[in-house]
């Protein structure tokens, strides 16, 4: 599952993910996110916290995860990744470089430095 975190800046959005994230997740809550701030915004930000509770993803999921971001690709100014697992530690250091905009790697016990870095 996939829940939007409030924030006190509109250019960002805070997603926190738990147990099984499916492609649903993604069409339901991130898509109409990423839509709406865009239609008010030319930059984002993003914070995606995969928290204690997160499982793991559906297939479905990654593929719906690589199309948003693929397809904004140009719109992501910060993208902040909270985690503890350490494949996704890994994949977002080893393929960060690809994205335009700064991307950082928190732990879940630096998701307040994470939100402050975000919304800076």
């Amino acid at each position: 599952m996939i829940k939007l975190l409030p924030t006190s800046v509109d250019h960002v959005i805070a997603l926190q993910a738990s147990g099984t994230v499916t492609a649903a997740d993604y069409e339901e809550t991130v898509v109409p996110a990423v839509e709406s701030a865009l239609q008010a915004h030319k930059k984002l930000r993003l914070l995606y916290q995969l928290g204690p509770d997160f499982e793991r993803f559906e297939a479905g999921a990654m593929w719906e995860d690589a199309k948003v971001g693929l397809s904004h690709l140009a719109a992501w100014e910060r993208v902040a990744v909270v985690t503890d697992v350490d494949w996704l530690r890994t994949a977002t250091k080893v393929f960060g470089f690809a994205m335009p905009g700064e991307v950082r790697v928190f732990s879940n016990a630096e998701f307040d430095a994470a939100l402050a870095w975000a919304t800076g």
